[in-house]
């Protein structure tokens, strides 16, 4: 497709995402209508449950009456309301607020649909995607399991198609980090998202292996090529990984 510019764009992710960042350079390179972007820092896919301040804390759903609402925080932290919004930063959430501003008429339908998580996931909750695969709804499927990065990228990835039939959706892997040992986890996230994107029959955008990021020019904690911190893409960075995206996006949609 040569003209993008009718086309909503709808995006989620973490603080590699929020503001405007590489997804703002695949709107403006792609000329695309709108730039719907609901990334929180620190953000992760999986609900989480935890212990806080004589509470136990546990993901809320965005349309709960007492919801509490999000904070991308990750600093130690006792305060119990505070640990409450955290909680509520994953992507089944922000899938929710998304629905719910669309629905509000805030923003129009997606025709484009882009995730871009894992960076924050843990080894321990990334869980079995064969196991997350199983079934065809979502209501009432005890296969899928939204404390894990699996059943939690099946939920989010089908809720938005089935909210939004004709959008297509892109999710984008995690980047290369300056830390060999953070670099396996982000590989076993992304060997996890690969089967969610096939059984799904969604496109992934391979950015670890393709966009130009490379371990060997970062540095851990430090400024390197691409990365401010060994993680956080500096501003050329962004523009990389958003060039890179937008080929993707462009070659790819139908």
């Amino acid at each position: 497709m040569d003209n993008f510019k009718e086309l909503a764009f709808g995006v989620d992710g973490d603080s590699i995402t929020a503001g405007n960042q590489w997804s703002f350079h695949v709107y403006n390179t792609l000329g695309l209508k709108t730039h719907h972007n609901v990334a929180v820092g620190s953000a992760v896919w999986y609900k989480r449950t935890v212990e806080c301040g004589g509470r136990t804390v546990t993901t809320q759903d965005y349309n709960a009456e007492d919801f509490a609402g999000i904070s991308g925080g990750w600093e130690p932290t006792d305060d119990a309301d505070e640990m409450q919004m955290r909680m509520n930063n994953c992507a089944i959430v922000h899938i929710q607020r998304f629905l719910a501003e669309v629905e509000q008429g805030l923003y129009p339908a997606p025709d484009i649909f882009a995730f871009a998580m894992g960076t924050n996931d843990i080894a321990e909750c990334i869980g079995d995607p064969e196991k997350a695969l199983t079934g065809k709804a979502l209501d009432g499927n005890d296969n899928i399991d939204l404390f894990t990065e699996a059943g939690a990228a099946r939920w989010c990835i089908q809720t938005i198609l089935e909210h939004f039939p004709d959008c297509r959706v892109f999710v984008l892997t995690p980047l290369q980090t300056a830390d060999p040992e953070f670099n396996e986890k982000n590989l076993r996230v992304i060997e996890c998202l690969k089967k969610i994107c096939g059984g799904m029959s969604v496109q992934m955008i391979d950015c670890y292996n393709g966009c130009g990021i490379c371990e060997k020019f970062e540095i851990k904690d430090g400024e390197g090529r691409y990365l401010r911190d060994g993680l956080h893409p500096k501003e050329n960075g962004q523009a990389l990984e958003g060039a890179f995206a937008a080929k993707e996006i462009r070659n790819n949609y139908f």
